[in-house]
């Protein structure tokens, strides 16, 4: 199942920007609309993003948000953020790693879908928020040729219909000599230029 190496390609790249975070960088000031809180911090998308590991597990065994109560609730993060993220993120790896069946309908707050759907939203929003994260902060950064190959061959076909559900904002005009990771961007609306 090609949506199971897109997760764990997706996963390894935002983990490998969440592990350059520094402890100085969580406060710092995020876009509103990366994160529920108001006023977020590059801590609180940490914590959405620790939050969404650890639903991983859960989800790909059909559980639902009334069967997990508040065990997500509050602060997942503690008082060492990354190497909570980190735990978070290496039991959603191996839950991704075991004999999953890509037809079989779990369970999210917007709906019921197939293990093969939910890996292919869950990849979209590590994907792009590793590359943005990384942006935010300042850093050189390329989405790994990889994850872009399956991105453009998984996600590629289907980013109009993803856009009429609101996951991705309009297409952004790039360079027409512009690379295809910039391509990508552009066409799922998060590259801007720099400077």
């Amino acid at each position: 199942m090609k949506q199971k190496e897109l997760f764990l390609q997706a996963d390894a790249a935002l983990r490998s920007v969440i592990d350059r975070i520094t402890p100085d960088q969580l406060g710092l000031p995020a876009p509103a609309e990366w994160a529920v809180t108001p006023n977020p911090t590059v801590r609180d998308v940490l914590a959405a993003h620790a939050r969404d590991e650890a639903w991983v597990p859960d989800v790909l065994l059909g559980r639902t948000i009334e069967d997990a109560g508040g065990t997500y609730d509050g602060d997942l993060l503690g008082d060492d953020p990354i190497a909570a993220y980190d735990r978070l993120n290496d039991l959603a790896t191996g839950a991704v790693n075991e004999n999953l069946n890509p037809d079989k309908v779990v369970h999210l707050s917007y709906g019921d879908f197939t293990i093969r759907e939910y890996l292919e939203h869950v990849s979209i929003y590590r994907a792009f928020q590793a590359w943005s994260i990384a942006r935010l902060l300042g850093w050189d950064y390329a989405l790994p040729a990889p994850l872009l190959d399956l991105l453009e061959e998984i996600v590629g076909p289907q980013i109009d219909g993803f856009r009429e559900m609101g996951v991705f904002p309009p297409e952004v005009a790039v360079p027409d000599d512009a690379d295809r990771e910039t391509r990508l961007l552009g066409r799922v609306g998060y590259w801007v230029p720099e400077g």
